[in-house]
């Protein structure tokens, strides 16, 4: 299946979206187009330098569960000044198809990659948030040499991750919503996305050490992951910085002002 790329283009200044383009690599206009397993059309907010020519690697940022890149609206506006900043929709998200391919964040790291090879980026820095940070840790482990930097913002390694009180009421839905997935597409939507959060992503801590690339570890004073969880990520990466700020699971749409600037602190190691 052919996979193409669309871009949303948003100015750095005031993020405003502008009309849909196809795109070749680093965003030269044109369509585009390369061979990759089940890869659906996918959908990306860009902004910020490009070409060859730009100084620093560009930023991916990749979303959580049910959201798309437009959740990021204060880090394309802030960090598009200095670098090439690119915000997927995940498969199944946003303006991405579905697709055929299996709905897991093996599958979504796979997806990056082919999304990477089609733009011609042989290194990025990748900014997840919440399964974004899941997928970013899954791609780390398969493509290290494709990672300048990690920024793993809310991720978890396994469902026990996740405050039991959030969790229990995900595995509910996720059986409801399993046992009328086949009569109901939106059932089947529905059990596909809670499912992410009862089976994915399954990365054992000792995983984590094959990771070398400068890593920034996040989660809020009130996040719904597990702060001795978030503690245990950071203590499994070598080398890993570890910020607790202020606020709950959505720190860089809520407080952008505090999470960019841990963010710039922490780019500004590399």
């Amino acid at each position: 299946m052919e996979f193409r790329l669309h871009y949303r283009e948003q100015g750095p200044q005031n993020g405003a979206a502008g009309p849909e383009r196809a795109a070749g690599p680093e965003g030269t206009a044109g369509p585009a187009s390369a061979a990759s397993p089940a890869g659906p059309a996918v959908s990306a907010a860009a902004a910020g330098p490009t070409g060859p020519d730009s100084p620093r690697p560009p930023l991916i940022l990749l979303h959580g569960n049910g959201e798309d890149g437009s959740y990021f609206v204060h880090q394309i506006e802030y960090f598009s000044a200095h670098y090439r900043v690119l915000a997927p929709d995940t498969r199944g998200h946003g303006e991405t198809p579905r697709g055929t391919a299996p709905f897991t964040i093996a599958q979504f790291a796979e997806d990056l990659h082919a999304f990477l090879e089609q733009l011609a980026i042989p290194q990025a820095i990748l900014l997840g948030f919440s399964d974004g940070a899941n997928i970013a840790m899954k791609f780390a482990l398969k493509y290290p040499e494709r990672i300048r930097a990690l920024i793993l913002d809310g991720g978890n390694l396994d469902p026990g991750g996740v405050k039991r009180r959030v969790q229990l009421p995900i595995e509910w839905g996720y059986k409801l919503a399993s046992r009328f997935a086949e009569r109901s597409p939106e059932a089947k939507r529905n059990a596909e996305l809670l499912g992410l959060m009862v089976h994915d992503p399954m990365i054992a801590p000792r995983e984590l050490a094959a990771i070398t690339a400068p890593t920034l570890v996040l989660c809020g004073t009130k996040d719904m992951i597990r702060q001795e969880h978030t503690e245990l990520i950071a203590r499994s990466i070598p080398g890993a910085q570890l910020q607790i700020l202020p606020g709950d699971h959505f720190l860089a749409n809520k407080r952008p002002e505090a999470f960019n600037q841990a963010v710039e602190n922490f780019l500004r190691t590399l």
